[in-house]
């Protein structure tokens, strides 16, 4: 009798809770591990409070450490019941969940380490999954090729931009003078930058009658400066948004889309279409 007739074992049962979200098992556990990450994330914030962590110290510290043992066993969890762990261990969400796993482990070594428990919020991204959102996915991408599409022009503009705040803020130096605040060119081009990108912190800030028109002339513009990306952008995204209308219609039509979240416990590959019952990339049967 092969592997895939028999009973399925502890460690398939398993796999079907924590890798898929098409079952009830699976959702629950997916949203309970989302419940945790979330309150991980708060309890970290919320040591970043003096007052806070001074009144309740001990309450969170212990905590954090309640959540990671938690997700200790999970990620123990996740490599048991894969027949090929390295595939789980090096991939993405792999990485993700050991790299939030460990920073309380750390903190017995290297003191504060336990900050980069923030680095759990990235295992949100699991909702996707869970609440196959997948469907939305065909905008995110027109908005990522948009964005590739408009790589060089924006690194021209960019480049412009740069050699822009050093032309004036050598000029600045000259102007100003160290007597005003302007004590060498890399300070007087960051105070450039400042001005163009009308943040102005104030920090610095001309006194002569000279420098104070050359930064009205800089804040001016600063305003064309914050316009010029986001128009090279719109206008990528319109040009994709009409050679694609193809792709729009699959993405009102989500039923053309395969939301299967189905993860092969052979060789832990995913996006199998919806009416897969074995995995596409090795044959191993989905379904128990």
């Amino acid at each position: 009798m092969s592997s895939n007739d028999r009973h399925p074992n502890w460690k398939e049962k398993l796999h079907e809770v924590i890798y898929e979200a098409d079952t009830l098992a699976g959702k629950i556990f997916d949203i309970v591990l989302l419940i945790f990450i979330i309150a991980s994330i708060a309890l970290v914030m919320l040591e970043s409070i003096s007052t806070i962590d001074n009144k309740y110290h001990d309450i969170l510290y212990y905590g954090e450490w309640v959540i990671t043992i938690l997700f200790s066993i999970e990620y123990i969890a996740r490599v048991i019941t894969v027949r090929k762990p390295w595939k789980y261990i090096f991939s993405f969400y792999g990485i993700i969940d050991f790299l939030s796993t460990i920073p309380m482990y750390v903190s017995f070594v290297l003191v504060g380490s336990q900050a980069l428990l923030s680095l759990r919020a990235l295992r949100l991204l699991r909702i996707f999954r869970i609440l196959k959102i997948a469907r939305y996915l065909g905008a995110s991408n027109q908005l990522k090729d948009s964005l590739i599409a408009s790589r060089v022009k924006i690194l021209v503009f960019l480049f412009g931009v740069i050699v822009s705040s050093i032309i004036f803020g050598t000029i600045m130096y000259l102007v100003e003078g160290e007597e005003n605040g302007f004590t060498n060119i890399p300070k007087s081009v960051y105070w450039c930058i400042v001005t163009l990108t009308t943040v102005g912190f104030g920090d610095i800030a001309p006194q002569t009658a000279l420098g104070q028109f050359i930064t009205s002339i800089i804040m001016i513009l600063g305003y064309g400066i914050i316009a010029v990306p986001t128009g090279i952008v719109s206008a990528e995204y319109v040009k994709s948004s009409n050679k694609d209308e193809k792709l729009k219609e699959a993405i009102v039509d989500s039923k053309s889309l395969d939301l299967n979240s189905q993860v092969c416990r052979n060789c832990n590959a995913s996006d199998h279409k919806d009416t897969a019952d074995y995995c596409h990339a090795c044959g191993q049967k989905l379904h128990l």
